[in-house]
């Protein structure tokens, strides 16, 4: 994004004209500024992957809501990611469907093949790898979603599709996940 793509806010954070643009154009559809947070929040991920604390600060003065207002919303959704995460989030469902299917297995050998555990991102920064309560395909457990895609009835031959030419085996990771920041 160039500087003048940017429009900067009192508190130092930036927007670009674009996510300014599809705030405003949500606006239009809620009665109060506050009721186009979730909406908001998802623009700016979709343009940047994450929402970094400087972009959820320009979110809420924009919003006219207060940041720690704004974070409550933003950690309280899991799918809005707070740290930088890879260009495709497996979110690996872990509910008591998938756990009595076999859930703990198929998770350990993904964690293996890629070399990374519960909110920890590849080296090559291809996957991130996040936990979920439940996918709603509990007739068709264990089952995750890998980027837009889910995949169900998971097992060794369909771990190894997707994920046996992954050359992350022996890479270290980062943290990534709903947190700010800050808080590590």
């Amino acid at each position: 994004m160039s500087k003048s793509q940017m429009i900067q806010t009192d508190v130092g954070s930036a927007l670009s004209v674009d996510e300014i643009a599809e705030i405003d154009a949500e606006l239009a559809h809620v009665p109060y500024k506050s009721g186009a947070a979730i909406d908001a929040l998802k623009i700016v991920q979709a343009k940047r992957g994450w929402v970094s604390d400087e972009s959820l600060r320009g979110i809420a003065k924009h919003l006219d809501m207060s940041a720690e207002e704004l974070e409550g919303i933003a950690t309280f959704y899991n799918l809005i990611y707070r740290r930088p995460v890879g260009e495709k989030v497996i979110l690996f469902c872990d509910s008591v469907s998938c756990w009595i299917s076999g859930c703990d297995d198929i998770k350990s050998k993904i964690s293996k093949l890629l070399g990374v555990d519960y909110g920890e991102t590849t080296k090559d920064n291809l996957y991130t790898l996040l936990p979920v309560p439940c996918l709603g395909a509990c007739d068709r457990a264990p089952v995750m979603m890998v980027g837009d895609d889910l995949v169900t009835h998971l097992d060794d031959k369909k771990i190894k599709e997707l994920f046996g030419k992954v050359k992350t085996k022996s890479t270290s990771s980062s943290k990534a996940g709903p947190k700010s920041e800050g808080s590590q």
